[in-house]
């Protein structure tokens, strides 16, 4: 469920951001790719196809329900190491507690050990729509990458938000790191979706909307299928009159973009194949010969 803050709060988080991004920036591992200039989805998938050419397995993890899971207390403690103006930290007290319940029919409750049964009313959960949401993501979770790199000492690791993957040559030394990993993640009040285990590369790793092989990427059938029906739905909208073409090329743009950087030639050929509107100028015709290919 996205939800964001009013334009007026949202102009506040753009401003708190450009003070204090580049104070935590300093601290991110390079393996952590969400929401920083110059990282992204792609070079995510670039890094993961790049360590499973590497290594023989991998140990995919995925935070359970994050941004509802999220602990005020611990992110607020997190903050107050890295800044020192006070009235900046009241600032970051307040936007969490808009926050607060927001994702509340989102998150199932977990004890961890040592709580007892007030832990149900620990202020939790940040609104996916905040730019400041997605920062702090980063913020709480940087504690944990530097425990994989430097405790671990895990050369192969690549985050995505709360899309985890570990790396390695042996089985063991994954299902050890898997077991490890569980037990820091409880400090942090986070648990994983159950089933991760180490896996063959070969397998194929689901991975931000790709599965990724060690020499090719296929993008996943349920996002291909996916934007088929979303293009009949525009094609059916533009015939009627109710949708302009412009909106359908920008549309098919975006996802030919995404697409594009899996191994999806002869289904990006098949999908604007079947786009070309009856009685219109084919709006998709120059998009097809500059990025099909």
């Amino acid at each position: 469920m996205i939800s964001a803050a009013p334009f007026r709060d949202r102009v506040v988080h753009h401003a708190l951001c450009n003070v204090i991004e580049p104070i935590f920036e300093r601290t991110f591992v390079s393996d952590s790719f969400a929401n920083q200039v110059g990282k992204g989805t792609h070079r995510a998938l670039t890094r993961a196809q790049r360590l499973a050419r590497r290594h023989r397995f991998v140990l995919q993890c995925d935070i359970r329900q994050f941004f509802p899971s999220v602990d005020h207390v611990i992110l607020q403690a997190r903050l107050a190491e890295m800044i020192s103006d006070r009235r900046v930290l009241r600032l970051t007290e307040v936007i969490l507690a808009s926050g607060c319940g927001v994702l509340d029919e989102r998150y199932d409750m977990v004890y961890f050990p040592g709580d007892d049964l007030f832990a149900v009313l620990r202020p939790r959960g940040l609104p996916i729509g905040n730019l400041t949401s997605q920062f702090w993501a980063n913020v709480y979770l940087s504690p944990f990458d530097h425990f994989v790199k430097r405790e671990l000492r895990c050369r192969g690791y690549v985050r995505y938000v709360d899309d985890i993957l570990l790396f390695g040559d042996d089985k063991t030394t994954l299902s050890t790191w898997h077991q490890t990993v569980v037990r820091r993640l409880e400090r942090l009040r986070l648990s994983i979706h159950p089933g991760a285990h180490p896996r063959p590369v070969t397998e194929g790793i689901p991975f931000l909307g790709f599965t990724v092989f060690p020499e090719r990427r296929r993008l996943k059938r349920r996002k291909g299928v996916s934007f088929q029906r979303k293009l009949k739905r525009m094609v059916e909208a533009c015939r009627a009159g109710r949708l302009p073409i412009a909106a359908v090329s920008a549309s098919v743009g975006g996802w030919v973009n995404h697409a594009r950087f899996g191994n999806t030639v002869g289904l990006r050929r098949a999908v604007l194949r079947r786009a070309a509107i009856a009685g219109c100028r084919d709006p998709l015709n120059s998009i097809t010969r500059a990025r099909v290919g």
